[in-house]
């Protein structure tokens, strides 16, 4: 192979390889084997611990739409009774969506975990969703933000592992950047020093999450799919991902300020009640909500759809530089 040939695909992993609990949806299946466009979504969005009934359920119709119109196939991941889906019937799919069920929220350090003890329902993260991906040889990915290095994390050592899945999964991923609530600038400068590239979609400003601009530049920018492809396919470490760091719609973005006051006061409620980790997302997403009298909800659903309608546009991109 020559300097300048495009890195291949990585091979997918079998599902049946030993040890490994992966099961594919027909249709994803049928997808791969003919290499034809698959996008992978997180089920957390989906469950209850990212939108409430029915926006979740609106939400997963609204992006499996989005890519479908594209002639992408959605492979919404999800772990149901111990096994690793990769695509989900729409049976499967109302276990995840229902409110009160057994969901637990499941990182990529939960997946042999909820294999080994059969839980009944988990609801993937970022990180697991990367790695899912990535054994299944699904190659884009799309999610609402991704998490990274919360505020004070010199301190706390706090480190979302999305970043670290990032770094070890040869998968693009799609989101509007990373949440508000986080330390952008160190997330930044963590995905430098993993040699994760990092492309914003038709801008040159690092977005987070509701908000179209961070204040932070970002380090590449990329105007059309192929371009993004193309990323993905030349990287010079070929075991790590990329991110396609995609704003909201502008006329989808909630009032800049009052998301940002939101921010600030849900940061100080969480040092005065002791709120740290995992928890720090969800609590602050809700008193941002509140905040907004509701409209972030709007504006997640909207974001969803335009990070899976802009995955599909690269998963058809990237199908066509296999073929």
């Amino acid at each position: 192979m020559s300097a300048t040939a495009p890195v291949p695909p990585a091979a997918p992993v079998p599902p049946t390889a030993p040890g490994r609990p992966l099961v594919l949806s027909p249709a994803v299946a049928e997808a791969l084997a003919d290499r034809r466009p698959v996008v992978a979504l997180e089920s957390t969005i989906f469950s209850t611990f990212g939108l409430p009934v029915p926006h979740n359920r609106e939400a997963l119709e609204r992006c499996t739409k989005a890519i479908a119109a594209q002639g992408a196939v959605a492979a919404v991941t999800a772990v149901l009774d111990g096994r690793w889906h990769v695509g989900l019937t729409e049976e499967q799919a109302d276990r995840l969506l229902a409110a009160g069920g057994p969901v637990r929220k499941t990182a990529e350090r939960d997946l042999s975990v909820a294999a080994a003890q059969r839980w009944p329902v988990g609801a993937t993260t970022v990180s697991a969703t990367v790695a899912l991906a990535h054994l299944a040889g699904v190659e884009v990915f799309a999610t609402g933000g991704i998490g990274g290095v919360h505020r004070g994390a010199e301190l706390t050592g706090d480190v979302s592992a999305d970043l670290d899945a990032l770094a070890r999964h040869p998968v693009l991923t799609v989101s509007a950047g990373a949440k508000a609530f986080l330390d952008l600038a160190r997330t930044l400068e963590y995905l430098e020093t993993a040699g994760v590239p990092v492309l914003g979609w038709r801008t040159d400003r690092f977005p987070a999450f509701y908000l179209r601009d961070s204040g932070l530049p970002v380090p590449h920018r990329v105007e059309e799919a192929a371009e993004a492809a193309r990323v993905l396919r030349s990287r010079v470490r070929p075991e790590t991902g990329v991110l396609l760091a995609a704003p909201i719609p502008a006329e989808d973005e909630p009032e800049p300020e009052a998301v940002r006051a939101a921010i600030a006061e849900a940061l100080e409620a969480c040092a005065r009640q002791g709120v740290t980790g995992a928890a720090v997302t969800p609590f602050v997403l809700a008193r941002i909500e509140r905040a907004t009298a509701g409209r972030s909800v709007p504006a997640n659903l909207a974001l969803a759809e335009h990070n899976a309608a802009v995955a599909a546009s690269v998963a058809v991109a990237l199908a066509g530089l296999s073929s």
